[in-house]
């Protein structure tokens, strides 16, 4: 893989790498192409975790919904959403009990597959105006929170907010937050700017999901709300069976991130 340019790569070519085994973050894969989170539950739990998205846009902005049993649509055509993202997760009554390169052994006919939009698809735009992202810079994960702040309940599905950050230099902020705002259905301008322990965060370097990445002088952290929302709430809410992606291991869509821009 040292010879592939991952940021050329087209979501097909990508997609393949990851169903025949390859797992690695994605973030600067396919450059200009739409990645997002998954959330995978069966056809009983499905209107909970719909209405929990309805009601919790920020951290769940919904793209695309695969109906019960169905494995590809208009967001990966000719993919298959068991095999196409590098790692996944599975829960069962809320506990990680597997963390599977294919879902092949979890399949079920009566799984229904959300789309969830992620804050990957705007770092493009933001290194394009010349804003650094550190964890591609440092090769890390991106670090994700668990925060204090409660998410809105629906049905079975509570839980916490969960945040991305990025340091952004002092100077930079405003415009990080100009630039994220115009991509608001992958979770758009961040949640909050400045001390981490006012989100109830102790720690940067211990971040609950991914890896801590180095925090320069003269840069202040910056969160965005992560679509790692909805796995939070399963690990919380326990439901029988929930499939998620592991964080920072995407699906890489065929949308374009122009796609998901406002004026």
């Amino acid at each position: 893989m040292s010879v592939i340019n991952r940021a050329k790569l087209t979501p097909a070519q990508a997609r393949a790498l990851f169903r025949d085994g390859l797992a690695t973050p994605t973030a600067g894969w396919s450059s200009g192409f739409t990645q997002a989170n998954l959330i995978i539950v069966p056809k009983e739990q499905a209107f909970d975790v719909l209405l929990f998205a309805e009601r919790n846009p920020k951290p769940c902005p919904i793209l695309g919904v695969l109906e019960a049993g169905q494995t590809s649509g208009p967001l990966l055509v000719g993919g298959d959403i068991r095999t196409d993202v590098g790692r996944y997760t599975i829960y069962q009554n809320g506990v990680l009990v597997d963390e599977p390169t294919d879902l092949t052994d979890w399949w079920r006919d009566d799984l229904v597959t959300f789309i969830v939009g992620c804050s990957f698809t705007f770092e493009s735009a933001l290194q394009q105006a010349g804003i650094p992202i550190a964890h591609i810079e440092q090769g890390r994960n991106v670090p994700m929170y668990r925060t204090n702040r409660r998410c809105a309940p629906a049905g079975s599905m509570a839980g916490p907010l969960v945040v991305s950050m990025r340091p952004i230099a002092a100077e930079r902020v405003a415009d990080a937050a100009r630039i994220t705002a115009r991509y608001p259905a992958v979770h758009g301008a961040p949640v909050h700017i400045g001390d981490p322990a006012e989100l109830g965060i102790r720690d940067l370097a211990r971040p609950d999901f991914g890896d801590p990445v180095a925090v320069a002088d003269g840069f202040v952290p910056v969160f965005w709300a992560c679509g790692v929302t909805p796995q939070a709430a399963v690990m919380e809410s326990a439901p029988p069976l929930a499939i998620g992606h592991a964080p920072g291991h995407m699906l890489i869509t065929d949308a374009r991130d122009s796609d998901y821009l406002v004026p």
